[in-house]
């Protein structure tokens, strides 16, 4: 009978849980994809990078929703019970409060592993797969990304305008100008232009037009009846290498003890672990193998419920600061990140607090249920 009414509870948690999950997680993806939009295509990228980018994405946000969401779904899942008297046919059942405790513990301690892999695992390998792949595109100049009377500048050291595009793609009245040489500045001005691709570099053909070669001393003009401009020479404005979240696990613990340990930097092709990036390891780090813990306490907060009768007439009440504290709780686990430097002492004080309030929490709970026991 015990088994029955664990996993008729467990199974209404993960399906609660996964059924907010997905929603939430859903709606979430769908806001930052527009915004991904706007950053991937006004960088010169096409679509496809756009959706990968986007897709790749989905893990974090899992990942950031996981704590939230199995704390709303205990809370949920504990009220509704309470709320049809299921509660108290547990109890007449033989079940005792503490073993319903553990049986929840037990879930709690199987979602912080899932949870542990991914924030150690397939969260970095997601973003650093979505960086790569912007890293290994090419930048694409579809004619829709060229917009009349607006200064294009969404790539390195060059800046393009045309005052007008027809329906075949013809620019009218182009003007580039060409930042990339330290030395001097190149200004190019034509009457039309049109882009095209050769040996799967892109180009602006232009017609009509002349070459301003402007450096310290001299300016040259060059004028021309057609010239080819090569775009593909240029390189994206967008981050292509691994930001600290997006590195490997094991990358950050080797920065962390080189810095620690042998006062070493620890450098790789893609990655400098240098004193000035020590404080945002600490913190990712934290983030991955820290947060994840206070999944334990936020489910122990929802066994409150189960310690205080719901005919008690200050049941709504204390329902509702329970309900409070957990949230309290979460937004501490946010910020608590932010609180993470390159202090050891201070570091060592916020890696023990969400495990001494567990075993606090636990032990509060146990001798609550043995002197509260239906």
């Amino acid at each position: 009978m015990k088994k029955l009414i664990f996993r008729r509870f467990s199974i209404d948690i993960a399906g609660f849980f996964l059924l907010a999950v997905v929603s939430i997680g859903l709606i979430v993806w769908i806001i930052q994809a527009v915004n991904y939009l706007d950053f991937v295509s006004e960088d010169g990228h096409s679509l496809k990078v756009y959706f990968m980018y986007s897709v790749l994405s989905l893990p974090k946000i899992v990942g950031k929703l996981t704590i939230f969401v199995f704390f709303i779904s205990v809370f949920f899942i504990i009220s509704k019970y309470e709320d049809k008297n299921e509660m108290i046919v547990f109890w007449t059942s033989g079940v005792k409060k503490i073993e319903f405790i553990n049986n929840l513990f037990k879930i709690s301690l199987l979602l912080l592993i899932i949870q542990l892999l991914f924030n150690l695992f397939l969260i970095p390998k997601s973003q650093d797969s979505a960086r790569s792949f912007l890293r290994n595109s090419e930048i694409d100049f579809f004619p829709f990304l060229i917009k009349s009377k607006k200064f294009i500048d969404t790539v390195s050291d060059l800046t393009i305008f045309i005052d007008s595009k027809d329906n075949n793609g013809v620019f009218e009245n182009v003007y580039i100008q060409d930042n990339s040489d330290n030395k001097k500045t190149q200004v190019v001005l034509a009457q039309k232009g049109l882009l095209g691709k050769k040996n799967d570099n892109i180009f602006l053909i232009l017609y009509s037009g002349k070459i301003l070669n402007i450096d310290s001393k001299k300016t040259s003009i060059v004028n021309f009846e057609k010239t080819e401009f090569n775009l593909s020479r240029f390189s994206t404005k967008t981050i292509l290498f691994p930001k600290i979240q997006e590195q490997k696990t094991t990358n950050l613990l080797r920065c962390l003890n080189s810095y620690y340990k042998y006062n070493k930097t620890y450098n790789t092709r893609l990655f400098r672990c240098e004193a000035n990036v020590i404080d945002s390891v600490s913190r990712e780090m934290y983030k991955r193998l820290v947060s994840p813990f206070y999944i334990l306490i936020v489910s122990l907060i929802a066994c409150l419920l189960i310690i205080k009768s719901k005919n008690d007439f200050s049941y709504s009440r204390f329902k509702f600061i329970t309900f409070l504290a957990g949230i309290l709780l979460i937004i501490f686990a946010e910020i608590s990140i932010e609180f993470i430097t390159d202090d050891l002492f201070k570091n060592s004080i916020l890696v023990a607090f969400p495990l001494i309030i567990t075993f606090m929490m636990y032990f509060y709970l146990k001798s609550k249920s043995k002197f509260i026991n239906s």
